[in-house]
């Protein structure tokens, strides 16, 4: 398997653009290393209707994706021994996404309390490209002061804030626009979005139309 990228889902809603930046690191052929928190399957629950299971997750995680989830590894969030607990397993680097504000804190204080935490926190140290996508709102001091840490450790903070000068129409669209923007930091190709040109488009060009 090519070496992979880790993407951790954390119990945060959001689980759309968990899914969409995963089918869009499988769309450009990379390989993906998944660890899901117990707080998120109840999350993907509540959001999709559809379960996680440990014992099923790959046909779990194909009915989610709703593709074949080839390239995948999946690690249970409670196994501190799995490949991304160590800075010698190879990985290209982490995707938290959605990041709760629990996972932010814990990332940005080194709980290490699951394997979400402790892979995030391996990333930082081996000083491998970290993405945390923190979807709550409004931010507390304390929140903004833990994403200040990760940013001042080298992670990037990008929250799951989507643009409109696309004038997208559908909830897909809005999701897409983040997960786009997340495979752009991490040098990952993808047709996700029409890019701005320098010229007037989308809903602007329909007024001026």
């Amino acid at each position: 398997m090519r070496t992979p990228w880790v993407v951790g889902v954390s119990g945060a809603s959001g689980t759309p653009y968990a899914r969409a930046v995963i089918n869009g690191l499988l769309d450009a052929g990379c390989a993906v290393d998944l660890v899901v928190s117990r707080a998120a399957r109840l999350t993907i629950l509540d959001e999709t209707g559809l379960s996680f299971r440990d014992a099923h997750w790959r046909d779990d995680l194909a009915t989610w994706l709703s593709r074949d989830p080839h390239d995948t590894r999946y690690w249970t969030p409670g196994d501190l021994g799995a490949g991304p607990a160590s800075g010698s397993y190879a990985v290209r680097g982490m995707v938290v996404v959605p990041a709760s504000t629990a996972a932010v804190a814990g990332i940005a204080l080194g709980l290490s309390k699951d394997l979400l935490q402790r892979a995030a926190d391996v990333t930082l140290k081996e000083r491998r490209p970290l993405v945390v996508v923190p979807r709550e709102t409004p931010y507390t001091r304390a929140t903004l002061q833990h994403m200040l840490a990760l940013h001042d450790a080298g992670a990037v903070v990008l929250p799951a804030s989507p643009g409109f000068y696309s004038a997208p129409e559908t909830v897909a669209q809005l999701v897409d626009f983040v997960a786009a923007k997340i495979l752009d930091v991490i040098g990952v190709p993808h047709d996700l979005i029409k890019r701005w040109t320098g010229a007037l488009g989308g809903a602007r060009a329909a007024e001026d139309r």
